[in-house]
């Protein structure tokens, strides 16, 4: 029998009353036993607001569950959506601005002679002018040597010229174009935001500056004017420089020289507007020189089109009078001015941009043919 202070199945084995059982490998020393001191509460302390339940109350955010995450992930796209929005409004850098096609601005100017127009066969009066050495047609207009700007490549720069060069081709030496024919492969080059404008000029001409025809291009009136020879003289010089990042500037800077004649049955007395009748059978030289300001955009480039900002013409032999906003009225061999003059100009009058102007033709600019025609 054991004590009553002994162990259940009496006390260790070594200690009176020891025995081999399953507590001989536990050793109680003075140091555990006093780290094992037992607190217990009493019931005043164990209702006190210090001691935690015994069940934990599980918090509603973690009862979601899967859900969490879904909530999560919206939130996430709404916030990385505001912030693009955000980023897109605060932009440091403004994007660039569309530009806007420009209304065309012209000037046509006749140049009238002082004496008579000098008439010989066409061969005859181009050997001995000015245009001898010029080249014939479209072999005049040549593209000048390119190098690329700070946005344009050398091949965009030779598209931009080659573009210009095909518009003076079409308005310039066509001869449908020239002799009042279909105008359909000059618009077909412009900028589609011009032609209304170009339109409204070829329908109903005038010399307010924007809706003179012959600021697109050279056209004689075929009731009066003949081509003499469709071999056109030309000569000149084609450039190409950096506008804006998004445009190029070309200019056209070209001397035209045309052989004419009167219309078959053109009144002698209304053909060229001049004074004295045309010398029978001969031709008289026409010289037109035009200086034009281009603009095309990368999306003129995809497009093979331009815009013509400015136009400048001025062309003799013709009378002041002549009105070339719609067409250029020559004067004909053994034809001359006489005291015409231009109209009246008042410088009060600001709605007129462009108000009527002539100059006068050297006598150098006129060919002094080895066979004159009197």
């Amino acid at each position: 029998m054991t004590g009553p202070g002994d162990p259940p199945e009496g006390t260790p084995n070594g200690a009176p009353g020891g025995g081999e059982d399953e507590y001989r490998s536990v050793v109680f020393d003075e140091s555990f036993v006093r780290a094992a001191r037992l607190q217990e509460f009493s019931a005043d302390e164990r209702l006190g607001e210090h001691h935690s339940p015994a069940v934990r109350t599980r918090h509603a955010w973690r009862r979601l569950g899967g859900s969490r995450q879904a909530i999560l992930l919206v939130l996430l796209i709404v916030l990385a959506f505001g912030t693009a929005v955000y980023m897109g409004v605060r932009h440091p850098y403004k994007t660039p601005e569309t530009v806007r096609a420009q209304p065309l601005r012209s000037a046509v100017v006749p140049l009238a002679p002082t004496g008579k127009v000098p008439g010989a066969t066409p061969e005859d009066l181009f050997a001995h002018s000015p245009a001898a050495d010029y080249r014939i047609g479209a072999a005049g207009v040549n593209l000048p040597p390119v190098a690329r700007t700070e946005h344009f490549s050398d091949g965009q720069i030779v598209s931009a010229l080659t573009i210009a060069k095909d518009y003076i081709v079409r308005s310039s030496l066509d001869p449908d174009t020239l002799t009042g024919g279909s105008v359909r492969p000059v618009r077909l080059l412009l900028d589609t935001r011009q032609l209304d404008q170009f339109d409204r000029s070829l329908a109903h001409p005038g010399d307010s500056g924007h809706d003179a025809a012959t600021g697109w291009l050279v056209r004689f009136d075929p009731r009066q004017t003949r081509l003499a020879d469709r071999d056109v003289r030309v000569n000149g010089t084609l450039s190409a420089s950096e506008l804006s990042p998004d445009a190029l500037d070309v200019t056209a800077d070209y001397t035209f020289v045309y052989a004419v004649r009167p219309a078959p049955g053109a009144p002698s007395a209304v053909a060229g507007q001049g004074i004295g009748k045309p010398t029978p059978g001969a031709a008289s030289l026409v010289t037109v020189r035009r200086e034009v300001h281009f603009r095309l955009t990368r999306g003129n480039l995809s497009d093979h089109r331009l815009e013509v900002l400015q136009s400048s013409l001025q062309a003799g032999p013709l009378a002041c009078s002549s009105k070339p906003a719609d067409a250029l009225r020559p004067l004909f061999a053994g034809q001359h001015a006489g005291n015409d003059r231009p109209m009246g100009t008042d410088p009060y009058a600001r709605d007129r941009v462009n108000p009527s102007l002539c100059g006068e033709l050297a006598p150098s600019a006129q060919p002094k043919p080895s066979h004159p025609m009197r």
